[in-house]
């Protein structure tokens, strides 16, 4: 393809073109008006089939069309290319933009066909991509496969609050259970080969009642029948898994499932305040009282700061076996996803109400985990709900079991060395919880007593201003020569550290990534660059 940073004088115009998902009564009037007028049609084709989009249109194709087939050289993951699938792929869409390239200096129109939409999953996006800088290009949108499949099902995908996510069966497994579990409504495409692995996550998720299969949507070859009942032999790519959404509103009516129990409710994944009522009402069937045996217990687990290697024995234990996880999003999708288990992630700052969220379930039978980054004893979810028990008597007959793990001042600790080999304390910037002033008195007086530091929530975008303001009150205690370590995604692909000290060290390089720690009298920096505390004092 020309490198030309300026489109030649010349040109022709390109579209993508949306055919549809196969019926041609499904290609729009736009698109149709656009193929009768193409000087040049062009088309993707498997290796060995026919093009579905170039079949879709036969019928409009003008008298004496120029026809380009942009044929693939693989269609699965597996590539001769030295570079792999990927790179022979994108080798074949630079033939392919060389190939139209030639047409559009001619002047000529260039219409490229796409199945279903142009931009959803389509070829034509790496078309577009290195050819719409260089010519005037235009995108027809068309009936997507979703739409065709979701009409073909006849019930409705997702309903009121409903999130709907659209997955490609190639993601791993694990992966895929995680993410159809975290989801109201979904679909699943680019089956075929993945289809296998598709069924395991779906039943993993917990959703293989629900799901339905649709092979061919609105083409004279359409098969639609519960997944549960697919021969994997049977299925080509042009399939997908519709997982439809049953409405989160109580008094939604026309739902996909026409009655849901209270017991049903409370293990699909709700809004926080359905949740918390499900639970409460579920305590109430169950005839629990402050003496009942019948109780669940709340696991507040820590899962480490990042690494799965850092999760310990107990933790994994305790995870394979609980009816509900709970907890911040980010660390509940760190949690694999199995039959049988309902997640609940929620916001960032709303750690009592996961509490009593937890101990509703547990109070109606279930076994709950709450989970928390790095230790849930330290700035994590263990404080918090036994803040939630504390709040109502009807929680104290509620067992609470505390599963400990890998902090992250420990973890960040260990990577530079043993900066906290000594006595030395853990203390929060935030003052979401407590006043600033708290902070800074307990800043100083950590500095005082000579103790090595960890700062844990040392900035952020709301608090931009306060790990500057945490400095110079160590400075009016500590000299400037003080070490500092700066500890950022530890555990991690992006994993870095660097040692400064306190008066070289710039608060603005520091974000919520990082664990901040600054040395006792006595820390030490090696000659490789290691930072430890001995643990005597001179």
């Amino acid at each position: 393809m020309s490198n030309n940073d300026i489109r030649p004088s010349h040109t022709g115009r390109l579209f993508g073109v949306g055919v549809g998902p196969g019926d041609p009564g499904l290609v729009t009037l736009r698109a149709a008006e656009l193929i009768r007028g193409a000087d040049v049609i062009a088309f993707h084709a498997g290796t060995g089939k026919q093009s579905m989009a170039r079949s879709i249109v036969a019928d409009l194709l003008p008298p004496g069309v120029i026809e380009e087939e942009l044929r693939y050289p693989v269609t699965t993951g597996f590539a001769d290319d030295p570079g792999g699938y990927y790179a022979a792929l994108g080798a074949f869409y630079d033939d392919c933009a060389d190939r139209l390239e030639t047409h559009l200096r001619q002047g000529c129109t260039v219409v490229v066909l796409a199945v279903g939409d142009p931009l959803f999953f389509g070829s034509f996006m790496y078309v577009h991509d290195r050819l719409s800088p260089l010519y005037p290009t235009a995108v027809v949108p068309g009936v997507t496969s979703v739409s065709a499949a979701t009409a073909a099902v006849a019930t409705g995908l997702c309903r009121h609050e409903d999130t709907l996510t659209i997955l490609p069966g190639t993601l791993p497994v694990p992966e895929l259970a995680r993410r159809l579990a975290d989801t109201d409504a979904a679909i699943v495409m680019k089956l075929g080969q993945t289809f296998p692995g598709v069924v395991e996550a779906v039943r993993q998720a917990g959703l293989l009642d629900r799901a339905i299969y649709v092979e061919r949507a609105s083409g004279k070859r359409q098969r639609v029948l519960p997944l549960a009942d697919v021969d994997a032999d049977t299925v080509p790519y042009m399939s997908l898994v519709v997982v439809p959404g049953e409405g989160l509103r109580a008094d939604a009516a026309g739902r996909a499932t026409a009655a849901v129990d209270t017991t049903q409710h409370v293990g699909q994944r709700e809004s926080q305040d359905e949740s918390d009522s499900a639970a409460a009402t579920l305590g109430a069937e169950a005839g629990n009282d402050a003496g009942s045996t019948a109780y669940g217990t709340v696991h507040v687990v820590g899962l480490g700061p990042g690494p799965d290697a850092w999760v310990t024995p107990e933790a994994s234990d305790v995870l394979g076996h609980v009816d509900h996880v709970i907890g911040y999003a980010p660390y509940v999708a760190r949690v694999p996803q199995r039959e049988g288990l309902t997640r609940l992630p929620s916001g960032n700052t709303v750690e009592v109400d996961r509490g009593r969220q937890a101990l509703d379930l547990a109070r109606a039978g279930h076994e709950v985990a709450v989970v928390s980054g790095g230790d849930a004893g330290v700035f994590g979810m263990a404080a918090a709900v036994f803040e939630a028990a504390e709040s109502d008597p009807a929680y104290a007959a509620v067992p609470i079991h505390v599963v400990p793990g890998v902090t992250a001042a420990h973890a960040a600790s260990a990577l530079a060395g043993a900066v906290l080999g000594a006595d030395h304390a853990l203390i929060s910037l935030s003052d979401r919880l407590k006043p600033w002033d708290v902070v800074v008195e307990r800043l100083r007086a950590c500095a005082q007593a000579d103790l090595a530091m960890a700062f844990y929530n040392p900035r952020s975008a709301s608090r931009p201003d306060q790990l500057g303001l945490a400095k110079t009150v160590l400075l009016e205690v500590l000299p400037a020569d003080r070490v500092v370590v700066v500890a950022r995604h530890v555990g991690r692909e992006q994993e870095s550290l660097s040692v400064t000290t306190l008066g070289e060290f710039d608060p603005e390089t520091v974000d919520m990534g990082c664990l901040v720690m600054v040395g006792a009298a006595s820390t030490r920096v090696t000659s490789t660059g290691r930072v430890w505390t001995p643990r005597y004092v001179d």
